[in-house]
């Protein structure tokens, strides 16, 4: 058993949002077998209901509160030190002094940390063995954010992606292993890292199939005469925003053209202005939802249309779980080992998403067989235990050198 100190940029309980299900499962196998300090941030009010769930489950617990609006304010001196804001956005003081006393008072044998943001806990600490989950290039997002926003956003969208990389790259180069969601991310990082690339691997994403799992006695939410379209997602995340958006302006009318009872339902916390904006008739907001789990088991389908997507999204494996066809963009598919005839369907145009919804719609057997197969892909290839054990050689070997 060893002493984990186990950083987070956002509480992980409850398992709600795409980053809290990876950050939370990660935490609960690594308790299997070892006592882990835990320190993170909340962002949200409604968590601080869960922090006594977490005390309980660790040897130790800090949390810092953060406020998303002075936090943006803060992290504008970024610009001023020529930082990346993220860092700047997760400084806290007295989770560092945290950080420093645990790590002095007790014998800590490796550091476990959860994005980038939270390496900078530990740069002072050369002699400890660190590994990192980056999840995705984060420095990758915030330039493909880029194009997509006007001046000035689009050049601080820019900045932030060519210096948070130098940053992930100067960790990345420091620390014991670093992990990345998927194949693909990882490949992406090497490339622009190559100096890191031999301590560089994928550690997929899971999903927990008897949670998703069907019911019959599971009630709908859904009027019987509609037809309903699902999208997921934490509803404050901007590539979410943009996707539904797009959705809503792009594809929806086309659809309703060919069955009128069709109604988008968004479905997720913290729904922004924009989103809360295209509540109407044929555009159901939802904002949380005490359990996703029957908004996607009776969806007529469920959609992925993001436009900027970072490694492997948990929504899909979620909705793949519950047996329901999943139609996503491309680009947003190609991270899920799954056949994308049978078992995940794609489209990228406006066009494609209203053949290839209106086809599944109109036939229910159809859609049923994918289903079935999307769920039988999940159970054999997204256990969480089996991916989330690619840890466990750089903590249980008893040698564990650092970087250089």
């Amino acid at each position: 058993m060893a002493n984990i100190l186990y950083l987070v940029h956002r509480l992980p309980y409850p398992p709600n949002k795409g980053d809290k299900v990876r950050s939370y499962n990660l935490l609960k196998h690594l308790l299997k077998q070892h006592r882990v300090f835990l320190g993170t941030f909340i962002d949200d009010p409604d968590d601080e209901q869960h922090i006594a769930t977490l005390r309980g489950m660790c040897a130790d617990l800090h949390v810092a509160r953060l406020d998303p609006r002075f936090a943006k304010i803060r992290s504008l001196n970024g610009l001023l030190a020529g930082e990346p804001l993220t860092l700047r956005y997760y400084r806290d003081a007295a989770l560092q002094n945290w950080v420093d006393a645990t790590c002095h008072a007790e014998k800590i044998d490796a550091a476990v940390i959860f994005s980038s943001a939270m390496a900078q806990y530990v740069e002072d600490k050369r002699r400890m063995p660190v590994l990192i989950d980056f999840v995705d290039v984060d420095s990758a997002k915030w330039t493909q954010y880029a194009p997509k926003h006007r001046w000035p956003m689009s050049w601080l969208y820019r900045r932030e992606g060519k210096i948070l990389l130098a940053y992930e790259r100067e960790m990345a180069h420091l620390s014991t292993r670093s992990f990345f969601v998927t194949e693909a991310e990882a490949e992406l990082f090497t490339k622009q890292a190559p100096e890191c690339g031999v301590r560089v691997e994928a550690m997929c994403n899971g999903v927990d199939a008897d949670y998703f799992c069907p019911d019959p006695e599971r009630p709908s939410p859904y009027a019987s005469d509609e037809s309903p379209v699902v999208f997921t997602g934490a509803m404050d995340y901007w590539p979410n925003v943009d996707a539904v958006t797009w959705f809503a302006s792009k594809v929806l009318p086309g659809l309703r053209r060919y069955r009128p009872k069709i109604r988008f339902y968004i479905v997720g916390r913290s729904p922004t202005p924009e989103v809360q904006a295209l509540a109407g008739d044929d555009v159901i907001v939802t904002g949380t939802v005490p359990d996703v789990r029957p908004y996607l088991q009776h969806a007529g389908v469920v959609v992925a249309p993001l436009r900027i997507a970072r490694g492997i999204q948990n929504k899909i494996l979620e909705a793949m779980a519950m047996e329901r066809p999943v139609i996503a963009t491309a680009d947003c598919a190609a991270a899920v080992d799954a056949n994308k005839t049978t078992e995940l369907l794609t489209a990228t145009s406006a066009s494609e998403f209203i053949e290839t919804i209106t086809g599944q719609l109109d036939d229910p057997e159809s859609a049923a067989l994918i289903g079935r197969a999307a769920r039988a892909r999940v159970i054999a290839r997204y256990s969480w235990e089996a991916h989330m054990s690619g840890i466990d050689p750089y903590i249980s070997s008893p040698v564990m050198g650092g970087g250089t």
